[in-house]
This record gives C-alpha cells, sequence and structure tokens, in this order.
C-alpha cells in the first residue's frame, strides 16, 4: 500500500472528483450530511469557516493497493485500512469521506479530510511525508499485503518530465553497468545513448563522493534514480565485474594440448602464483572493507596504555614545577 497526500484550498473540487468519477461508490464518511454531493460540500466549507486564516484546509489522500491483492480488497476492508490509516497519521476528530474507485487495475481509494477539526485548530503537516511512508509499510506488513520491489509496476508511459528522463537513465544504467568493468566503458556506453556521467566530489580534493547522470537537460544524483545507483554501488558492481573477467581469462587462456604437457606445468605454476597473489589482495581487499571488530581484551590493553601515558605526562609536568 502506498498513498499519495495533496493538500488543497476548497473542497468543491475535490469532492466532485472523488464522486463524479466513473464508477465510484462512498464507503464512509463522518461529520457530514450526506443528503447529496452539495451538502458534503457545504458541510466541509461551514467547518472550515471555524478557522478561516488557514490558506489550504484540504487533504486530498489517494491510498493505492498492488493488484496483487486485488482478490483481498472488498469494500470493507479497504474502508478499515483507510481509518486506520487515519488514526496513525493524526487524522482525527474532523470531517472525511472515503470513497472507492474502479478506473484502474489497482486497486484505490480516495479520502477527502477537513484539516480544520471539529474544535477549530487546524490538524499539522509537519513530517507529514515521512510518517505517510512509515504508516504505509507498517500497515502493509501487519496485513501481509504485496510489496512490490524497485520500480515495479510504473506506468511509464504516463510519466511526465522530468520522471520520464529519470526512468530512460536508470534502465540505461541496469543495461549497461552489468557489461562495464570500469567507469571509462561505462560512460562510453552511455554516451551512446545521450546520458552523461560526472563525478562529484569533496570540497577541492580528488576524493569522489558522488555521481550525477544528465539527460535531454535534466540532471540526477545515482542515488536518487535508484539506491543500486549510488556512486558507491556502482564502484563496486565494476569491481565485481572487472575480478570475473580477470577470472574468466585466466581460465580460458590455459593450453590444454596433451602434446604441450610440459607448457601445461609451467603454466600452472605460473597460474597459482597469480592465484595465490590475487586470493592475498582479495584477503586484502576484504579486509579494509570489513567492519573493525570490538575485542575485549584489547581494549581493556589500549585502556591500561592510555592511563600509563596519562599518569607519565602528569607525572613530567609535576616535576617541571
Amino acid at each position: 500500500m502506498i498513498a499519495k497526500i495533496v493538500q488543497g484550498r476548497g473542497f468543491r473540487g475535490v469532492v466532485n472528483y472523488v464522486l463524479d468519477k466513473d464508477h465510484s461508490h462512498l464507503l464512509y464518511a463522518e461529520g457530514v450530511r450526506l443528503k447529496d454531493k452539495e451538502s458534503i460540500i457545504q458541510s466541509f466549507v461551514v467547518q472550515q469557516k471555524l478557522n478561516p486564516k488557514i490558506a489550504k484546509p484540504v487533504a486530498h489522500i489517494s491510498l493505492d493497493f498492488s493488484v496483487q491483492d486485488k482478490n483481498r480488497l472488498t469494500d470493507q476492508f479497504m474502508a478499515g485500512m483507510a481509518l486506520e490509516y487515519m488514526e496513525k497519521m493524526g487524522y482525527k476528530d474532523t470531517q472525511y469521506i472515503i470513497a472507492r474507485h474502479h478506473d484502474t487495475d489497482h486497486p484505490h481509494v480516495h479520502i477527502v479530510i477537513n484539516r480544520i477539526d471539529n474544535n477549530g485548530k487546524r490538524i499539522s503537516d509537519q513530517n507529514e511525508k515521512l510518517r505517510n511512508t512509515r504508516v504505509c509499510m507498517e500497515l502493509t506488513k501487519k496485513y501481509g499485503l504485496y510489496i512490490a520491489s524497485g520500480k515495479e509496476n510504473v506506468k511509464e508511459h504516463r510519466l511526465k518530465e522530468p520522471d520520464k528522463t529519470k526512468y530512460e537513465i536508470y534502465h540505461a544504467l541496469k543495461t549497461a553497468i552489468p557489461n562495464a568493468k570500469n567507469w571509462m566503458e561505462l560512460k562510453s556506453e552511455l554516451l551512446q545513448v545521450g546520458i552523461s556521467t560526472e563525478f562529484r566530489k569533496n570540497g577541492n580534493t580528488d576524493k569522489i563522493q558522488g555521481v550525477r547522470f544528465g539527460k535531454n537537460g535534466y540532471e540526477f544524483n545515482g542515488s536518487k534514480i535508484d539506491r543500486a545507483c549510488s556512486y558507491s554501488k556502482i564502484n563496486y558492481q565494476l569491481y565485481l565485474n572487472e575480478k570475473q573477467h580477470h577470472s574468466e581469462s585466466l581460465h580460458h587462456s590455459a593450453p590444454n594440448s596433451s602434446d604441450q604437457l610440459n607448457q601445461q606445468d609451467n603454466t600452472i605454476d605460473v597460474a597459482s602464483g597469480i592465484e595465490s597473489a590475487a586470493s592475498v589482495l582479495d584477503g586484502l581487499f576484504d579486509l579494509l572493507n570489513t567492519p573493525p571488530r570490538y575485542d575485549e581484551n584489547e581494549a581493556d590493553f589500549l585502556r591500561e596504555e592510555t592511563k600509563k601515558r596519562i599518569k607519565k605526562k602528569s607525572d613530567q609536568h609535576r616535576h617541571r614545577l
């Protein structure tokens, strides 16, 4: 389940959209007159006037579910999910309506909430996006709903800029990274499809701390395209690609003709030496990338050594005096 929250100035437009949509029907409502659509709108407007200084009293939320869960998503279940979502988000003591739409493949409901509560106070939107992400994941796991991976099920033909270009770069990276052994090869392959690559450095130093990709006049940090496209993760994948290529080259270059046994023996000795050296280097790489372990005995030793140094400096200082 995911939720998209939009703030608005007036209730008429959003209520008309939610209730006039083809194949939509009202599931639940609180604090509004249900005689007709106009009565619902006027109910919201009357309470809005309790705090007329608030410019955007409308919270319009779309709760979207995966098509994988379609058979489970009864009207009763979706209304219950919407109510629990609102409670966890802090939308309490106020007016709202919940309506279900059937105009897309994925099931979803729309919630219209009055941010001016029953006491005339504004319901806070502080850290709303972060809370929204956390609550959606919490409810998804609680009810065992489908969790989509990565950019799965995105309707890319509906995307507008700059998201359209971002997805083009994402797909190009997915294709190019497995085939490249280093950054030079990756940059060359991306250039062929019109994508530029620029490293971001730490201040005035030469230390690389990030990478940006550009196309169609738009630029994105690698991590903003996808978490797997950050500089560190791409750099590590290129290292693995180079390592695999080197291993395959050694394997394919080994002679196996029966009339070259002596030469083969010598080659095996050399290959063994190379393999041993590579093993040592791999071990060194693993060591450099392994988090330090906490050794209690070593920690005690270091503490004692530190105390001795401090005591020695203190004694020297007293002697000077």
